[in-house]
């Protein structure tokens, strides 16, 4: 059983990425049957500056391997690096409704935004965006991926990528394997310095790598309440207690909810707490990722290992698909 998945290269990776999505995605175990990819062009949509793009692939890339990703034990590469993609893209798009491209959520979204302001209702919109479902079918569809997990605001690709691989079979015959999503559970928000979800556009993130001495001060502004030092405290009201909990062992974080509650513990200690423990655990990690970005052809090596072995799977697939619409065969 084949999986995949991709990480499109928008911005520096933070602890909510690794808590909510990298991690659980390690812990899920290793496989050669399980494909890891940068979405370098579905970012082109909105990154266009070439020094920018190489700079973040290689902040992805480095922050896979530095947390501990195995590339023998994973095919991991970059989408680019894969042109077999864009050749069934192409064909993928002849035979896609454009209906269907019209119910997309981010291009419904554009829309909807550009008809409250009353511009034109495609303001904005480039052909990247309006064809991006499709060029995530062609990622899934190229390597004959059973299984596709994804979250809820994600599932919609999926389905698209169903819609589009039986509408070719239906014209072409039994070529594509038509993928199932397999539904993750919702990790809960990880929580930014601000107290909103931790993300980019609201800039209140805890970058993974960050150095030691930007952890401690992003720890020490994180937004707590005025409760009184002495008095008792809500650990789950709190986001910097969760992230303390997902690093800190099962003992010790039950040590400090329990200081929380009876108000032994303060806030000022528990973000001391948070960084003596993040940071022992980050510390290794940042010296290996920082060790990476220092030296980018060692992450284009593995990169292009990652996109060999992705290229001799691809080839398998295009082949089918050539002979299928009657294209000259390589």
């Amino acid at each position: 059983m084949t999986i995949l998945t991709g990480v499109k290269p928008t911005g520096k990776p933070h602890l909510g990425n690794y808590l909510g999505a990298m991690l659980p995605a390690l812990q899920a175990g290793d496989s050669r049957q399980t494909m890891l990819f940068i979405a370098d062009y579905h970012a082109l949509t909105t990154v266009t500056d070439a020094t920018e793009l190489r700079r973040l692939t290689h902040e992805v890339a480095a922050t896979w391997l530095a947390i501990g990703l195995d590339p023998e034990a994973v095919t991991f590469y970059r989408q680019s690096d894969v042109p077999e993609t864009f050749e069934l893209f192409w064909l993928l798009c002849c035979v896609t409704p454009k209906g269907l491209m019209n119910r997309a959520h981010a291009y419904k979204a554009m829309v909807d935004e550009n008809l409250e302001l009353g511009r034109d209702p495609d303001a904005g919109v480039n052909m990247g965006l309006y064809d991006y479902p499709v060029l995530m079918a062609a990622d899934i569809l190229l390597f004959d991926v059973n299984v596709v997990p994804v979250g809820k605001d994600q599932s919609q690709h999926v389905e698209m990528a169903r819609d589009i691989a039986e509408r070719f079979n239906n014209l072409f015959g039994p070529v594509l394997i038509v993928p199932e999503a397999q539904r993750t559970a919702e990790p809960e928000s990880i929580l930014g310095i601000d107290g909103r979800k931790m993300s980019k556009s609201y800039d209140n993130t805890i970058p993974l790598f960050a150095p030691s001495d930007e952890l401690r001060k992003l720890l020490r502004r994180y937004k707590t309440d005025s409760t009184p030092a002495d008095a008792p405290k809500d650990p789950d009201a709190n986001g910097l207690f969760r992230i303390y909990a997902d690093f800190a062992s099962r003992d010790d974080a039950a040590a400090v909810r329990a200081g929380l509650i009876a108000g032994k513990t303060t806030w000022g200690a528990l973000k001391q707490l948070a960084f003596e423990t993040i940071e022992a655990q980050v510390a290794p990690m940042r010296e290996r990722y920082d060790a990476l970005m220092a030296d980018p052809e060692e992450i284009e090596r593995i990169l292009r290992i990652g996109a060999e072995r992705a290229r001799a799977r691809a080839r398998v697939t295009l082949r089918r698909v050539r002979a299928a619409v009657g294209a000259a065969a390589h």
